[in-house]
């Protein structure tokens, strides 16, 4: 996807789909840097609140997204205070939308931000989720800002059981409430060749292990991964599946 620096590149996917929902209000998009090969910013937005409510909020995350990372240059910039200026701007305009709508739009938000020397960092708020891979195996991965992971970190329930509990869409923080959003910044470090980072919303990875997600995006091109994990996440939803979005970055050896 990007020109080649320093004997690898990017290679990139994203996927979208509106499940078994009447609205579209996940976003997502992959932006490679303007001016310097090798950077690129990756982001999932999953909007909440009504109609149109979610996708106003979404749509708010990627515009400031894209105006940020237009000012962005990296080397000289700091990217963990430019994705947390990004959580902090996504918010404050959503707040400014919600003004003038009877919605009240909220939005999850996930991003990856990879400089040219391979160098990763990562902001979520919510339930929208970034994993690492090293090959088909999971290095890392977000935990969520949910009622149901509060319960799994204290150990009151297990991952198994947090995917099926009734109250699993129940966040603790999220852009564009009243209270100030979650910033929680992640410095993955240095990446590998071979290394794979999806972001993507729980509409699509509340039907996959971890182990499962590994095996898929270390098998396939970014491309006929992302096809595959919509296909099949669509396929154990069982007509009752949720908008699904997900971005998909891996690194290539030249």
């Amino acid at each position: 996807m990007t020109p080649p620096t320093s004997g690898h590149r990017l290679a990139a996917a994203t996927g979208l789909h509106r499940g078994d929902r009447m609205y579209q209000q996940d976003q997502v998009e992959i932006l490679p840097h303007a001016r310097v090969p090798g950077c690129l910013l990756a982001i999932v937005a999953d909007g909440m609140g009504g109609k149109s409510g979610g996708r106003k909020a979404a749509d708010q995350v990627l515009l400031t997204a894209k105006q940020l990372f237009e000012r962005y240059t990296p080397m000289r910039d700091d990217p963990a205070e430019a994705l947390k200026q990004l959580v902090l701007e996504s918010h404050l305009m959503i707040k400014l939308t919600a003004i003038t709508a009877e919605e009240e739009p909220h939005s999850t938000v996930a991003a990856i931000l990879i400089d040219p020397s391979r160098d990763c960092h990562i902001v979520h708020a919510g339930d929208s989720r970034v994993y690492h891979f090293r090959g088909p195996d999971m290095v890392s991965r977000t935990s969520d800002h949910s009622f149901v992971q509060r319960l799994v970190d204290e150990g009151q329930i297990s991952e198994d059981e947090a995917n099926t509990h009734p109250q699993a869409n129940l966040l603790t923080g999220c852009l564009g409430t009243q209270q100030d959003p979650p910033i929680t910044l992640h410095h993955v470090g240095r990446l590998e060749i071979g290394d794979s980072l999806l972001a993507c919303s729980d509409g699509l990875w509340h039907y996959f292990t971890p182990r499962e997600l590994g095996a898929i995006v270390h098998t396939l091109p970014p491309r006929e991964a992302s096809e595959m994990l919509i296909g099949k996440a669509r396929h154990r939803a069982r007509g009752g599946g949720d908008n699904l979005s997900l971005a998909l970055v891996r690194i290539e050896a030249l």
